[in-house]
């Protein structure tokens, strides 16, 4: 979500390389990125996915994207002079621009990305159900998306035969567990499958922030120069919980000789509603600190020693 803003083409395209030599088969972006959502780079993201697709065989890649929704006031969402909903209109002309962007005939991952509760489900999940059928798409899913939103999603498809969310892609990490409270449960008794992202809580699981430092670039560094929706979240990230929380972690990870970042994916990818776990890379070292997390496979008693660290600094992230 970074390829376009904080990364060029070229950096984009040796990331993408390295994690696929890697194993990695699984790439999701967004009709808005790169992040954060402006007008001057709108779009990049897919573009530069798009041309580094016609490099590879597309059957051996799994590509998931988004139609932006209403975004619950945290950005003007840049496309369709910020009129986008998640009705039959805009999911046409969105997957057509996606489609067209990624150089692709269909997306194997199509999601609805920000909650549009206020528009009625049946619509949406008829013209999702729609490019299906047409091939345009292979299966939908939702992102950013309630307890409530989940269940009615799947209470329409059901009462109508229409497609239905088979994942649903919300921010959890060791950070934030508060998908927990509720959505686990829905996951596990629905058979839906999370695709968390942000596993390293923007960073902050990897340790960079420690002892109050803000790395030249770092999301959260320029967080701190952005508007008051950004610095807010610099708060949120970045307290005494969630680095206390790190601290106690990275203590962990030394045991396991293993990075903090490598540590926290693949907690993420243990939990048993978790299909696959998305994170980001801004550069070549990034990629290779969380890695290793492909073949981490944290014991039942590494675990409970996880629990134990965000059982006492409970919701770190607010």
């Amino acid at each position: 979500m970074t390829f376009g803003s904080q990364n060029t083409e070229t950096e984009g395209f040796a990331i993408m390389d390295r994690a696929y030599d890697a194993g990695i088969d699984f790439f999701d972006t967004a009709e808005i990125y790169p992040v954060p959502p402006d007008p001057k780079w709108v779009h990049r993201t897919e573009e530069i996915v798009g041309k580094w697709l016609k490099t590879k065989p597309r059957e051996a890649i799994t590509i998931a994207t988004k139609i932006v929704g209403p975004s619950q006031g945290w950005f003007a969402a840049p496309v369709r002079s910020g009129k986008s909903i998640h009705d039959r209109h805009n999911i046409v002309r969105a997957i057509e621009g996606s489609l067209r962007r990624l150089q692709t005939d269909y997306i194997d991952l199509y999601q609805t990305h920000w909650a549009e509760h206020g528009a009625p489900y049946e619509e949406t999940m008829e013209a999702l159900t729609d490019l299906k059928d047409e091939g345009l798409v292979r299966i939908v899913g939702s992102s950013n998306e309630n307890a409530w939103g989940t269940m009615k999603a799947e209470a329409v498809s059901a009462a109508n035969g229409f497609a239905r969310y088979e994942s649903i892609q919300n921010n959890y990490s060791i950070l934030n567990r508060r998908f927990e409270d509720a959505l686990a449960e829905i996951c596990r008794r629905e058979q839906i499958s999370l695709l968390p992202y942000s596993p390293l809580a923007g960073g902050v699981c990897t340790g960079k922030y420690h002892d109050g430092a803000f790395p030249e670039g770092a999301r959260f560094s320029n967080y701190m120069a952005a508007g008051p929706r950004q610095q807010a979240m610099v708060g949120r990230f970045i307290n005494e919980k969630s680095l206390s929380t790190v601290a106690e972690l990275n203590v962990l990870a030394d045991e396991l000789n293993v990075p903090l970042a490598a540590l926290c994916v693949a907690w993420s990818q243990q939990n048993d509603f978790v299909a696959s776990t998305i994170f980001g890379a801004t550069s070549l070292d990034q990629l290779e600190q969380t890695l290793p997390a492909h073949d981490l496979k944290l014991s039942d008693e590494m675990m409970t020693r996880i629990d134990e660290i965000t059982g006492k600094y409970l919701y770190p992230l607010g």
